[in-house]
């Protein structure tokens, strides 16, 4: 959880801000996350940064920390050292190139912590927290979920509908890690991991993404055997459809059923999805289902 937000901006850029971060202080202190920094000179913030890090009672806060900067030259002497730095971008530095940034901010003015929490995560490689239902927590796939998922694919039933994992852990891994780092960080969705509540444990994947050829989003969902029939499936499908409708802003998904596959068909049919024809993937034909969000 992000812990302290250095604003380590040119001391103009500063200046330009005062009076219009009163809010966004206010909601940061509400959450208990420190503020410092609102100022810039570089020689202070670098030597600051390396008085922090050779305080060894600073490591645990310092990988809560994360930095906003406005010059590439204070932003690379930051990650350089390991930190999670954020370029600020305005009028006077909009065309500058930040190496290797994933995100930039444009108006710091309408941040919040949510915002920061998750800018923060995505940074030091957590992953994001996607919704609760009554029984089950949805967030996104983390390497350490694979052998999970190799336990639940385990079971015959499992891949007689869906595609199995690579027969190679590293090679499952290695697309865990890609998928984190390119769908995740450009979309912002796909398939997430589901955990049940009351035991932490891994139970299944969910999600929306987009499959090429296709030109609507699709919802996915695989649940180990031992919590099929139980209705955690209905449970997190319908929320997860309400989060695409009120947070991604979709109108409408579609689902991709294998004929014969009576549990999903019937599972799409209670979630609302309606028959729209056939459709031909990877040689096999599935059954194509829409549903208006």
């Amino acid at each position: 959880m992000l812990r302290e937000i250095c604003f380590q901006l040119d001391k103009g850029t500063a200046d330009a801000l005062n009076g219009r971060m009163e809010s966004v202080l206010a909601d940061l202190a509400a959450h208990g996350i420190r503020v410092s920094g609102l100022r810039g000179c570089e020689k202070c913030i670098v030597n600051a940064h390396e008085k922090r890090c050779g305080d060894s009672t600073a490591g645990a806060d310092q990988e809560k920390t994360i930095y906003i900067a406005d010059q590439v030259q204070v932003y690379t002497a930051l990650k350089e050292k390991g930190c999670y730095v954020l370029p600020y971008l305005h009028d006077h530095n909009r065309g500058t190139s930040f190496p290797d940034a994933l995100y930039a901010v444009e108006k710091l003015e309408e941040m919040d912590e949510e915002s920061f929490e998750l800018a923060y995560r995505r940074l030091a490689g957590l992953p994001w927290k996607i919704l609760n239902t009554e029984r089950c927590i949805v967030r996104e796939t983390t390497v350490e979920d694979v052998d999970s998922f190799y336990r639940i694919y385990a079971e015959p039933s499992i891949t007689a509908y869906t595609e199995n994992l690579f027969a190679d852990r590293d090679e499952e891994i290695a697309y865990t890690k890609d998928y984190i780092e390119k769908v995740y960080a450009f979309y912002g969705y796909g398939m997430w991991t589901v955990l049940e509540r009351q035991s932490g444990e891994v139970i299944g994947r969910a999600g929306v993404s987009w499959r090429e050829g296709y030109n609507l989003p699709e919802l996915g969902f695989v649940f180990g055997v031992p919590w099929q029939g139980r209705g955690y499936a209905y449970e997190v499908c319908g929320a997860i459809l309400a989060y695409a409708r009120d947070e991604l802003l979709m109108e409408r998904v579609q689902a991709l059923v294998q004929p014969g596959n009576e549990r999903s068909l019937q599972l799409c049919e209670r979630l609302g999805f309606v028959l729209a024809g056939e459709t031909v993937l990877d040689r096999e034909r599935h059954v194509l289902l829409v549903k208006k969000l």
